[in-house]
């Protein structure tokens, strides 16, 4: 198992007092989330998680998922014609 990469520059919290539709609030600290998203970037994106701790504080964690065979699926065209509506 991978050791946890912290996304320097980001953190998440939740307010229990917001309404149902607010899931919570993401700050940012622009110099050091620049820094590390370029260091941390891959054809220009970066996934980032934000996951609940064991004492139920959340984190934002990056994301270093790489599906086997090493890339994304590219989309498939379609043509306008096909679509139904």
């Amino acid at each position: 198992m991978e050791d946890k990469i912290f996304a320097n520059g980001f953190s998440f919290k939740r307010n229990e007092k917001a309404p149902d539709f607010v899931v919570g609030r993401m700050s940012i600290k622009v110099d050091d989330a620049i820094s590390f998203m370029k260091e941390h970037q891959k054809s220009g994106y970066i996934n980032i998680n934000v996951k609940t701790a064991r004492s139920g504080n959340y984190y934002v964690e990056l994301d270093t998922f790489v599906p086997s065979g090493g890339s994304k699926p590219k989309p498939t065209e379609v043509d306008d014609d096909d679509i139904p509506f």
